[in-house]
């Protein structure tokens, strides 16, 4: 059986940065339109946090199962490493979707935004379907098209209008910025795993391109974080200290263009986390501070 402790470390703490920053921002942007509420923030919070522990766990499922984690440089993995019945590290997944879905329930009856719950339903679907079921998106090379559009702009956009009722260009600004960081994450960790996955036949879009293309795709994704800066000062000129939030992502960009394979490449992925937890609150707050 799995220690507490690596139950903790299978459900990868340094991801939930990716969590955290779309609601930062999406709380800054509802606050700047006019009508923040700390306790819809709070529980869109919830929602992002238990859905990203559960994708983790589902993660570690699906690929454990599969036998792709066999060869795989990274975090502890449940199923792969044989530290936990596949069967656990399902049920865990799923305990934390049902527990994000009575959150988003919640949160969608006392903001009266019922319509959300479509929304809800297919993001625990795209959750399970990443590396789950017969067709894993993540195994075709679409695995950043998904985190772009629910952990950028679901999580952000859909914090900004619980609250507020409305979004507005500054908060697709913010959703479009913290999307690309979070993109970069998975992009660093697919170059990564380069080696494994092509072993195991997982076909991300690191595979499909090829190292040198993923490796100027991850500084692609910082440029555009920076341009989603500058669209959103122009109406909201405090906006401009999320770019204090890329400063960390020089480091990564370094490691990463320097030529950094394998277990080097890890030093990146932690830096691009604490990027987008730094990014996505002083977005937040700089939007805030303009309303």
């Amino acid at each position: 059986m799995a220690t507490l402790n690596e139950w903790i470390a299978g459900s990868r703490p340094r991801t939930l940065p990716v969590a955290v920053a779309p609601v930062a921002a999406g709380t800054g942007a509802a606050y700047a339109i006019g009508d923040g509420n700390p306790a819809y923030a709070l529980l869109a919070l919830l929602v992002s946090l238990l859905l990203q522990i559960g994708v983790n766990f589902a993660n570690d499922y699906s690929d454990g199962i599969r036998g792709t984690d066999d060869t795989r440089v990274g975090p502890v993995r449940l199923v792969g490493q044989g530290l936990a019945a596949p069967s656990s590290v399902k049920l865990a997944a799923f305990a934390c979707f049902g527990a994000a879905a009575l959150c988003g329930l919640a949160l969608v009856a006392l903001s009266g935004t019922w319509w959300l719950l479509i929304v809800g339903v297919l993001c625990v679907i795209a959750a399970w379907k990443y590396t789950g079921g017969e067709h894993p998106y993540g195994y075709m090379g679409l695995g950043e098209v998904f985190v772009f559009v629910f952990f950028g702009l679901v999580a952000t956009l859909g914090t900004t209008y619980t609250q507020a009722g409305s979004i507005d260009l500054s908060a697709v600004a913010a959703a479009v910025g913290i999307g690309a960081i979070a993109c970069a994450i998975l992009v660093v960790n697919n170059l990564r795993d380069i080696p494994g996955d092509t072993e195991s036949g997982k076909r991300t879009l690191a595979v499909r391109i090829g190292d040198a293309a993923t490796r100027k795709l991850f500084t692609g994704m910082f440029m555009v974080a920076f341009v989603a800066v500058i669209v959103a000062a122009i109406r909201h000129p405090w906006a401009i200290i999320a770019l204090i939030g890329l400063a960390p992502s020089a480091r990564s960009v370094q490691t990463v263009n320097g030529g950094a394979k394998g277990r080097d490449l890890i030093p990146a992925l932690v830096t691009t986390g604490i990027t987008i937890l730094v990014y996505g609150v002083l977005f937040g707050l700089g939007l805030f501070l303009s309303r």
